[in-house]
C-alpha cells in the first residue's frame, strides 16, 4: 500500500465515523479519560481497540515485541505511570497472543539480531518454567505465550508505581490475558491482582493451572 492509500483510507474512514458518530472526534480534544492501560506485543494482527470492542479514548496503549515489563525500561515505565498517577485507569492489562513470534525465537534460541537482547527476558521465563511445558511443539509455544504474559503482569506488580499507589489507597486492578489469533478470542489467565497481599497467591494459582494443562 501506497503512502498516498493510507491517507485515503484515512479520509474514508474519519467521514465515516463522523456519519455515525457526529461529535465524536471534538469528544476527544478536550481530555483523555480511559479506564484500561492495555501492554501487549506489537505484532500488526493485535489492535488493542479492536480486539477489545472499544474506542479511541477508552484506552490507554504500550506495545512492545512480545508485551515485555522491564524494570529497566523508561519507557514502558513511564506510560504505567502515567496511566496510572495521571489518568487513574482501573484496570492494566498485559495482553500475550498465540503465535507470538518473539515468544517463539526466544523459546528455539534463534537469532535474530539486535532484538536478542530484548527477548532473553522472555527466554528467562522460558528456562524458569521448561520443566512444566508441554513436548509438543505447538503447545509447547501457546503455554509459553501465556506464562509470559502472566510473568509480564507480576512484574507490573513489582514497580515502584504500582506499589505506591497501592499503599496511598488508590484502586485498580492487573490482569494477565491472552489473545488467539486463530478465533479472535481475548482470553482470562487466571491472574487478577488489587492489593499487595493477592499477588503471590493470584500468581501461584495462574502459573500452576498452565503447568497443569502440560501433564
Amino acid at each position: 500500500m501506497a503512502f498516498d492509500e493510507i491517507i485515503a483510507k484515512n479520509r474514508a474512514w474519519a467521514a465515516k465515523v463522523k456519519e455515525e458518530s457526529p461529535g465524536f472526534f471534538e469528544s476527544l480534544v478536550d481530555q483523555q479519560s480511559p479506564e484500561y492501560l492495555w501492554i501487549g506485543c506489537s505484532d500488526s494482527r493485535v489492535p488493542a481497540n479492536q480486539i477489545a470492542g472499544i474506542a479511541p479514548g477508552e484506552v490507554f496503549v504500550h506495545r512492545n515485541i512480545a508485551n515485555v515489563v522491564v524494570h529497566s525500561d523508561f519507557n514502558c515505565l513511564s506510560v504505567i505511570q502515567f496511566a496510572i498517577d495521571i489518568l487513574k485507569v482501573k484496570h492494566v492489562l498485559v495482553v500475550g497472543h498465540y503465535g507470538c513470534s518473539g515468544v517463539k525465537a526466544a523459546l528455539e534460541g534463534k537469532r535474530i539480531g539486535l532484538a536478542d537482547n530484548w527477548l532473553l527476558h522472555v527466554r528467562n521465563v522460558y528456562e524458569e518454567h521448561s520443566l512444566y511445558l508441554c513436548e509438543d511443539v505447538t503447545s509447547r509455544h501457546d503455554r509459553l505465550c501465556e506464562l509470559n504474559a502472566i510473568e509480564q503482569a507480576y512484574n507490573i506488580t513489582q514497580t515502584t508505581i504500582v506499589q505506591d499507589a497501592w499503599e496511598r489507597g488508590q484502586r485498580f486492578t492487573v490482569h494477565g490475558c491472552i489473545y488467539g489469533l486463530a478465533d479472535g478470542h481475548l482470553n482470562d489467565l487466571n491472574f487478577h491482582v488489587s492489593r499487595p497481599d493477592q499477588v503471590e497467591e493470584a500468581y501461584q494459582h495462574a502459573v500452576t493451572l498452565i503447568h497443569a494443562r502440560c501433564r
